[in-house]
C-alpha cells in the first residue's frame, strides 16, 4: 500500500511538472490590442491624487508572449504611477500573457502644481506607457489637466467606435459635433475665457449653428484636431486689443505640446476647415503651428464659395499654407501671414479677394516658399485621371507688403479655357511692395509688372518693386522668429511712408492699435524706433 501511495505521488508531481512546462512564452513581436490608446486623467489639483484609470491590454494571437517591459516614458521621473499584475511601479520586465488573454493596467497620478508655478501654460501633464517588443515600441498616451480646463474630444460608442464626422461626400474623419447642452462643458457653441480648451479630433460646427469664441480665449489642438465650420455653420472669433506682451484679450489657437522646445514648431496639428458662406469673422486672432492654418475650402462642385472676414490677425508657423483660400470670398485687414512650408497666403480656383494693410511674408527654413500665391485654377485626380478645374478670380491689394527670404515673393498662375475670351484672372495691386529679385526671369511673363502686356490681367499702381537685394527693402525685428514689426526707415523709401492715405480702416489703426499717420507704412504695422 505504502509503495502505490509513493508511485501515485511521484505520477502525480510528474504530470504537474510536465503541465507547467507546456507555457512556452515567446518574446513580443508587438501587435498588442489596447481598450483605448489614450488614458485621459481628470484634472488634478495639488497634492490630491487622481482617480485610478483602467487599461485594458488584449493578446489576440495564438502565441504566449513574453514583454520585454512595460515602462513610463519619463520612467521614475514620471508622476503617473502604474500597477500591473497587482504590483505597483514604473517599470516591468518580462510581462507574460497568455495566448488569447488579457491584463488590466491600473493608472493614477498625484500633482504638487508649485512645482509649475512660474509656467503658466502647464496645465496639461503628459507621458506614455510603452510596451517593449521585437518590432519596436507600442505606447498609450497619458494626458492629465493640471489645472481645470475644458476638454473636449470624441465618444466611443457601446461597440467601442469613435465618433466621426463628415468632411466631403466620401469620407468621415475623426471629431464630434459640438453640444449646446454638453453636462461637462454646458454651452460648447460658446469658448470662454476662464479656463483653456484643449481639442481631440475636429470640433465641428454644423449647419445652422454658430461658433462665438471670446476675447482671451486660449484653444489648444492635440495632433490631427482641428475645427471645422460646416456649410451654413458660423465662426465669430471675437478676440480684441490687447494692452501688454500677453495677449491678454488676443484669442491664441496653438497645439498642446506647450514645452518651449515646441513654440515654434510647424505641423503639431491640423487646421480650420472652413466650408461656410456665412458671414464668418474673425478678428484678433493668433493663429500658430498648425498643418494648415486656415483652410477656407470647397469640397464638392455644389458646395458655396466659403466666406470669411479675418482682421488684426497672425497666422505663424503652418507645414503647408498659413491662409488658404479655395474659391473662396475673403476680405483682410491689418492680417499678417508668415513662415509656411509652402506659402504663406495661398489663393486658388479663382474666388474674390481683398486686403488692406496685410503683411504676407515668408521666412522659414529655406528660400523656396512663398508668401503670396494667386491662380485661377485647380488640378484634381478623380477615377486616375487629373482635371482641370477653372474658376475666376478677382483680388485687390491695397497697402501690402509682400516680401520673404526667397528672391521671389509673389507667384501668379493663370489658366485659359481655350477659345473662351473671358481672362478669368483679375488681380490689382495698389501702392503695395513686392519682392521680385529675379526679374530677368519675369520680364517676359505676362503677369508681372516688368510686362508691357498685363494691364487687362494684373494692374500695379504705385507699387514699389524691389528688384535687388537692398532695394525699397523693409527692416523688420525679427522676421525669422515672426516678429514683423517695421522699424523705422527712411520715408519715401521701400513700404515706408508709401501707402496711399486715401486707403483707410476703421478705426484707422494698425494690428497693435497704433493710429496709421498721415503718410501712413505698408503693412499691418506702423513703423517705430527700434
Amino acid at each position: 500500500m505504502r509503495q502505490l501511495i509513493y508511485l501515485l505521488f511521484i505520477g502525480f508531481c510528474i504530470t504537474f511538472c510536465s503541465c507547467r512546462n507546456d507555457f512556452e512564452f515567446e518574446t513580443s513581436a508587438g501587435g498588442l490590442e489596447f481598450s483605448k490608446d489614450t488614458v485621459y486623467l481628470d484634472t488634478v489639483f495639488t497634492n490630491i491624487g487622481s482617480s485610478t484609470y483602467t487599461l485594458k491590454v488584449y493578446n489576440r494571437s495564438n502565441k504566449d508572449i513574453k514583454i520585454p517591459s512595460i515602462k513610463l516614458g519619463q520612467g521614475q521621473n514620471s508622476k503617473y504611477r502604474l500597477m500591473v499584475d497587482g504590483i505597483p511601479g514604473k517599470e516591468f520586465n518580462n510581462v507574460e500573457l497568455l495566448a488569447k488573454d488579457s491584463m488590466f493596467v491600473f493608472v493614477e497620478t498625484t500633482i504638487d502644481y508649485t512645482e509649475y508655478a512660474n509656467n503658466t501654460t502647464s496645465f496639461l501633464y503628459t507621458d506614455q506607457i510603452q510596451f517593449a517588443s521585437t518590432n519596436g515600441i507600442q505606447n498609450v498616451e497619458l494626458v492629465t489637466l493640471v489645472q481645470d480646463a475644458y476638454f473636449l474630444y470624441p465618444q466611443r460608442n457601446s461597440q467601442g467606435e469613435y465618433e466621426n464626422v463628415p468632411f466631403d461626400d466620401q469620407t468621415n474623419i475623426y471629431g464630434f459635433y459640438l453640444d449646446e447642452n454638453d453636462p461637462n462643458n454646458g454651452n460648447e457653441y460658446r469658448w470662454k475665457n476662464d479656463k483653456p480648451y484643449v481639442i481631440y479630433g475636429y470640433a465641428t460646427v454644423p449647419s445652422g449653428k454658430t461658433l462665438n469664441v471670446d476675447a482671451g480665449a486660449r484653444v489648444h489642438f492635440h495632433a490631427d484636431s482641428g475645427l471645422m465650420v460646416r456649410p451654413g455653420g458660423r465662426l465669430l472669433v471675437n478676440g480684441e486689443q490687447s494692452s501688454t506682451e500677453t495677449l491678454e484679450k488676443e484669442v491664441v489657437f496653438e497645439g498642446d505640446r506647450l514645452e518651449p522646445e515646441f513654440a515654434s514648431v510647424a505641423g503639431q496639428w491640423g487646421a480650420i476647415l472652413l466650408m461656410s458662406n456665412s458671414d464668418n469673422v474673425i478678428n484678433h486672432l493668433t493663429l500658430k503651428n498648425a498643418n494648415i492654418g486656415i483652410y477656407a475650402m470647397v469640397t464638392g462642385s455644389n458646395d458655396p464659395q466659403p466666406k470669411l472676414t479675418i482682421k488684426n490677425s497672425q497666422i505663424y508657423n503652418c507645414t503647408n499654407f498659413g491662409l488658404y483660400g479655395v474659391n473662396s470670398v475673403i476680405t483682410g485687414e491689418n492680417l499678417v501671414a508668415n513662415n509656411a512650408g509652402k506659402v504663406s497666403a495661398a489663393f486658388a480656383l479663382g474666388g474674390t479677394y481683398n486686403f488692406k494693410y496685410c503683411t504676407f511674408a515668408n521666412y522659414f527654413n529655406s528660400y523656396d516658399q512663398i508668401p503670396l500665391l494667386l491662380n485661377n485654377y485647380q488640378d484634381k485626380t478623380e477615377d486616375g485621371e487629373t482635371k482641370r478645374y477653372i474658376g475666376a478670380l478677382t483680388a485687390t491689394f491695397d497697402n501690402c507688403l509682400i516680401y520673404g527670404s526667397g528672391n521671389v515673393s509673389l507667384s501668379l498662375e493663370r489658366a485659359e479655357i481655350e477659345n473662351d475670351t473671358n481672362p478669368y484672372f483679375n488681380v490689382k495691386f495698389n501702392s503695395s511692395l513686392i519682392k521680385l529679385v529675379d526679374f530677368n526671369r519675369l520680364e517676359n511673363a505676362v503677369l508681372y509688372p516688368f510686362s508691357a502686356n498685363n494691364a487687362e490681367l494684373v494692374t500695379y499702381n504705385n507699387c514699389k518693386i524691389a528688384r535687388t537685394g537692398n532695394e525699397n527693402k523693409p527692416v523688420f525685428k525679427d522676421a525669422k522668429n515672426n516678429n514683423l514689426k517695421l522699424i523705422e526707415g527712411i520715408n519715401g523709401d521701400g513700404p515706408y511712408g508709401t501707402a496711399d492715405a486715401s486707403v483707410t480702416l476703421s478705426p484707422n489703426t494698425d494690428i497693435l492699435g497704433v493710429l496709421r499717420s498721415t503718410l501712413p507704412d505698408m503693412g499691418a504695422y506702423e513703423s517705430t524706433a527700434e
